[in-house]
């Protein structure tokens, strides 16, 4: 079957909201480490990694050993029976995540991880009320579209009442018409109001993104946790660390959150945490997890050949020393990033992100102040990139940013390609 049919049919056959990329859809068939083929055999540089999943790289051999050889032993049970993966995972977890996070539950992806955070944060603290950021995203269901503050991701005009939306912290379009850090992250404490004026007083807690993924990868000061926490904390509610997308190395941290010096009371996982096998997971204390006092199951949820993925997929991160690499060469793909920002500061208004998770932020002009989304010059640029080899992801509201995200074991020579790439993306479209 060739593209076109494809295409054809997947038009045909699935959901019109099943969106993809570029004018004409690309058929990928196969990928290995950071490139992946298409049906044609053009091969490409992936990095966006199935929107920040394949972390230790396409067809990875050592995660791959290690599920078949799962395959052949045991695929599924559920958990109505212990197996030595789930248990496996689940002590892996503990030892990784900070100290006190110590049980795990197990879903079928972040979305289910997300609910299930909220529920234990509503189950212990015994309030109802939860907040999330705007520009957030938690995924597709009820509860998730509530959290989620992105009009274009959410369908359903029902929306479950108790959650609340604090200001984002974001500093390239604060909210506050304020500049960092003379604004004394004003966005943060901005929370207290929100809770005496939006809430009873008392809060199951917060969800939150280390860095907003969906939003465009909006990367915080240092210290608005902090602040956020103690506040959230004083009204009774508890902190959720959604490291969906932030997680195993991402950051240039095991833990997004580490980054900003604040200790979960949960954490959420899912995406890179298995080089794209199908989990999710939530981490949390003890004394949290006991407040769950009813029957619950996920039927998939900690499957035999997921959390075996998991399982090898931590232990190359580990190994490997992914983590730092993804602090080195994150570093590398940041400068080469302010490289093209000074060569045209009319069109990128804004680079941000840590780690090997950067954003570009396209705008009309910003020479001229004119901060107006550019959507159209991130499709441009995304047709741009295509053509020469190298596939990237988009974000933000406005779907004006270009998300860049690689496997953690990218190369040096691969980072400085791909920016080279970019730079002559940009030429085309500025002659």
């Amino acid at each position: 079957m060739d593209s076109r049919k494809i295409i054809e049919k997947h038009n045909s056959y699935l959901f019109p909201a099943v969106k993809n990329y570029y004018s004409e859809p690309l058929v990928i068939t196969e990928g290995k480490d950071s490139k992946v083929w298409d049906i044609n055999g053009k091969s490409y540089l992936d990095f966006f990694g199935g929107i920040l999943t394949i972390s230790v790289g396409h067809s990875n051999k050592f995660v791959n050993r290690a599920v078949k050889k799962q395959l052949d032993r045991l695929t599924h049970i559920s958990t109505l029976y212990p197996t030595l993966p789930i248990v496996a995972l689940a002590e892996k977890l503990a030892n990784l995540t900070p100290d006190g996070l110590e049980k795990s539950f197990f879903t079928t992806s972040g979305t289910g991880a997300d609910e299930t955070a909220v529920m234990m944060a509503q189950l212990f603290t015994g309030n109802s009320e939860i907040i999330a950021l705007r520009y957030g995203y938690s995924g597709h269901s009820l509860l998730a579209q509530s959290l989620t503050a992105h009009s274009t991701w959410r369908a359903l005009s029902t929306q479950v009442p108790t959650v609340k939306h604090a200001l984002s912290p974001y500093c390239y379009r604060c909210p506050l018409k304020q500049t960092y850090p003379e604004c004394g992250v004003t966005c943060a404490h901005d929370v207290e109001d929100l809770i005496q004026t939006t809430t009873t007083g008392q809060i199951a807690g917060i969800l939150i993104e280390p860095i907003q993924g969906v939003g465009g990868f909006i990367t915080p000061p240092k210290e608005y946790y902090q602040i956020v926490a103690e506040i959230v904390r004083k009204h009774g509610g508890v902190f959720i660390s959604d490291e969906v997308q932030t997680g195993f190395g991402r950051t240039g941290k095991m833990w997004g959150i580490e980054q900003f010096g604040v200790i979960p009371d949960i954490m959420t996982m899912a995406k890179g945490i298995a080089n794209g096998f199908p989990i999710g997971a939530v981490v949390t204390t003890t004394a949290i997890a006991e407040s769950l006092k009813k029957n619950s199951i996920c039927t998939f949820g900690g499957n035999p050949i997921s959390c075996t993925a998991a399982q090898a997929t931590i232990d190359v991160i580990l190994d490997n020393n992914l983590t730092e690499n993804s602090e080195k060469m994150g570093k590398i793909l940041r400068d080469g990033l302010e490289v093209l920002k000074e060569k045209y500061p009319n069109i990128i208004g804004d680079v941000r992100g840590m780690g090997l998770m950067q954003a570009l932020e396209l705008v009309v002009d910003e020479t001229k102040k004119d901060r107006t989304p550019n959507a159209r010059a991130v499709e441009q640029l995304m047709e741009e990139t295509r053509e020469r080899g190298l596939l990237l992801g988009r974000g933000g509201l406005h779907g004006n940013v270009l998300r860049i995200a690689p496997p953690l074991n990218i190369k040096q020579n691969e980072v400085e390609e791909a920016i080279q790439i970019l730079n002559d993306s940009f030429v085309n479209m500025n002659p």
